[in-house]
């Protein structure tokens, strides 16, 4: 993924000065060059033990490196792991790290006089295990490590060999395990650092990635500077990375940071408020004309899901348990129509399964889901024993205050075929909390995929993950899905695997335990002295790479 930043000492201090937020480029005039970007909503941690939303996994790529990185090919490469064998049942890994990668100078590390030490297969089965104990992540492994007689996850699960090789024991097969190393949750940090800060390393981190941490105003702003002892080269042979520092600033309303963007004060945007889309895309999609050539503007398919929910346990007073009240609400819906109007043809119809396109298991000739057919909403609506909506209790669907235009455009769609339905807005932790303990019968939900595999979305469906333990939030249950489930861990051959994805992607299909809306997509808007930058279908924000070329800042060798 990316990295951290440290710059010539004696100018880091100049720099420590240099505000918050987008305004000024005195820096980059002093030969310096900075890349601006905003954060809405700011940050909770910089610890990648709590790396589990957007703001935080954009800072922490910069500072850390994991063994493996996803790249924009949606593969994973090698990072800090040089070398690994699977063994012949799949349950053993064995890796050889590179040698040579130093973690960033710090206090923490007294024994070299603050200078970072090199590192070692000790601190990477320490920062494995960490997972394990602190933070959010001990999800992305219960699941998946050796476990003793006891049932417990063993001691053993994790173990250094040397100091450069250490093994992984499984309980059983995963084909996807590398994904999950790639993770931010399992990026590399050293025991001496989280002993000596304890809480407070969520504001002190040490890593060694491109980018070193510097300051971090928690109101206003997040600096890092140039790590010089960074490990990588590009294929030149030129160090890495070409920025001399990373400035995040907090501006909270959407508007604002577009309006900072346009001044030239932040050189990144992504995520645009509807407002601001409206701006710069036509209804159809297009990027409108006084645009064009004065920003670089990419669109590519993301690894997000957006759908609405049923909790189908059959319970009294729950009419979802009706399958073909689900399927009625689901042809009812004109996906097409929602993405134009409500989000500028951002995005691509959920006509198919919940994989969304971006993966390579994705095949559309093979998955069908529900295409807005208002005739056979109709006649389903009926079938179910409820005809133009009579007998129907009361419906509510509830959502997130964010959610108020797509929630009443599918209001709007269900009312065509007689279906009244309340909606219900919360704060999304109060949406969450009633979502995962089926408090709700109804319900919007989104999907990120947490790497590049169709079992990360498909575990929502399976029968051992029921909510709030797991993933299955509309409390699916069927055997023949789980038998495809765990065959689907049991194979290597991607042929088989895929397959297996597909007929599970049509169960859950013909169930209608969900309704896909509409296939993600990453819109970036980026300035045009911005060299290297990518999108890609993770969304990923990788400056390791990434160049200012403007007048006024310094070009790389």
């Amino acid at each position: 993924m990316i990295r951290t930043l440290l710059f010539l000492f004696g100018l880091s201090l100049v720099l420590s000065s240099c505000g918050g937020g987008g305004g000024s480029n005195s820096e980059d005039t002093n030969n310096v060059k900075t890349f601006r970007y905003n954060q809405t909503g700011g940050l909770t941690s910089l610890d990648p033990a709590f790396a589990n939303k957007r703001s935080n996994i954009w800072a922490t790529t910069q500072i850390y490196n994991g063994l493996f990185s996803f790249s924009d090919d949606l593969d994973v490469h090698p990072e800090i792991a040089k070398e690994w064998k699977i063994s012949e049942n799949g349950t053993t890994y064995t890796f050889t790290i590179r040698d040579g990668v130093r973690f960033h100078d710090n206090k923490c590390f007294s024994a070299t006089n603050g200078r970072g030490r090199e590192v070692k297969a000790s601190d990477v089965v320490y920062s494995l295990r960490r997972v394990l104990t602190t933070g959010t992540g001990a999800w992305v492994f219960n699941d998946k490590l050796l476990r003793g007689p006891d049932g417990n996850i063993s001691d053993t699960c994790f173990v250094a060999v040397d100091d450069y090789n250490f093994r992984v024991h499984l309980d059983r097969r995963f084909p996807a395990f590398l994904q999950i190393l790639a993770m931010p949750y399992c990026f590399i940090v050293p025991k001496e650092a989280v002993d000596m800060y304890g809480e407070d390393f969520r504001a002190n981190p040490v890593g060694t990635g491109a980018f070193k941490f510097q300051k971090w105003d928690e109101r206003n702003s997040l600096r890092l500077v140039k790590n010089e002892a960074y490990w990588k080269k590009d294929d030149k042979g030129n160090s890495l990375p070409y920025l001399d520092a990373i400035q995040v600033s907090f501006i909270e309303n959407r508007n604002q940071e577009f309006n900072t963007f346009e001044e030239g004060d932040l050189d990144f945007i992504a995520n645009l408020s509807e407002a601001s889309r409206d701006q710069i895309l036509e209804k159809n999609g297009e990027i409108k004309e006084q645009f064009n050539g004065k920003y670089s503007v990419e669109k590519v398919p993301y690894l997000n899901t957006e759908y609405v929910g049923f909790n189908i346990q059959a319970k009294e007073g729950n009419p979802f348990s009706n399958l073909k009240l689900r399927q009625a609400l689901s042809y009812a819906i004109d996906r097409k129509a929602l993405i134009s109007f409500i989000r500028n043809s951002l995005g691509t119809p959920g006509d198919y399964g919940i994989v969304p396109a971006a993966l390579p298991s994705f095949d559309s000739t093979k998955v069908k889901g529900y295409p807005y057919n208002l005739r056979k909403a109709q006649e389903m609506l009926k079938e179910a024993g409820f005809p133009n909506g009579q007998g129907l209790p009361a419906l509510k669907l509830y959502t997130y205050t964010s959610d108020k235009e797509l929630a009443e455009f599918l209001q709007s769609a269900w009312k065509a075929i007689g279906v009244s339905v309340e909606i219900e807005p919360n704060q999304f932790a109060t949406h969450q909390e009633m979502v995962d303990n089926g408090k709700v019968n109804l319900f919007r939900g989104s999907w990120l995929g947490d790497y590049p595999d169709a079992e990360n979305y498909l575990a929502m469906f399976y029968g051992k993950n029921f909510a709030p333990n797991g993933p299955n939030k509309t409390r699916f249950a069927s055997p023949e899905f789980d038998k495809l489930f765990e065959e689907a861990h049991e194979t290597d051959n991607l042929f088989t695997r895929y397959e297996d994805y597909l007929k599970m992607d049509q169960i859950v299909m013909d169930s209608a335990p969900i309704i896909v809306l509409y296939y993600d997509e990453v819109l970036q808007l980026t300035q045009p002295w911005v060299v290297g930058l990518k999108a890609d279908p993770m969304n990923n924000l990788i400056l390791e790479t990434v160049d200012i070329k403007r007048e006024g800042a310094k070009e790389t060798e």
